[in-house]
């Protein structure tokens, strides 16, 4: 199983080479994490070498920040790109009651 997926990283490498830096990382960033881990973060930017993900929870962002450095390795490797570090952000969600005017009560920040 593991030669496979190696055999697909290394295929997929290859057919990402026509198109722009951030597609690349984003189309490799599935292959890199898992398709679980994937569902619950998004490349959002690439520049200088540091791609940024945008991350749906704090459980995902303890998770993703914790393999960084497979995940950095993995990017750049199936992206063909230099990947100098990765920066995970939480994903910054619209509350529609506060966007409706709305004041909620007891609401704590983070």
């Amino acid at each position: 199983m593991e030669a496979m997926r190696d055999l697909l990283r290394g295929t997929l490498a290859e057919s990402l080479r026509g198109i722009g830096e951030e597609d690349r990382l984003a189309a490799a960033w599935t292959v890199a994490c898992g398709c679980a881990m994937a569902d619950h973060g998004r490349v959002v930017s690439y520049d200088a070498g540091v791609v940024r993900i945008e991350v749906a929870d704090a459980v995902w962002l303890r998770q993703m920040i914790s393999l960084g450095s497979v995940l950095k390795r993995e990017l750049a490797r199936i992206a063909g790109l230099p990947v100098k570090g990765i920066e995970f952000e939480l994903e910054k969600k619209l509350n529609t009651d506060l966007h409706r005017g709305h004041r909620l009560k007891n609401r704590k920040r983070i």
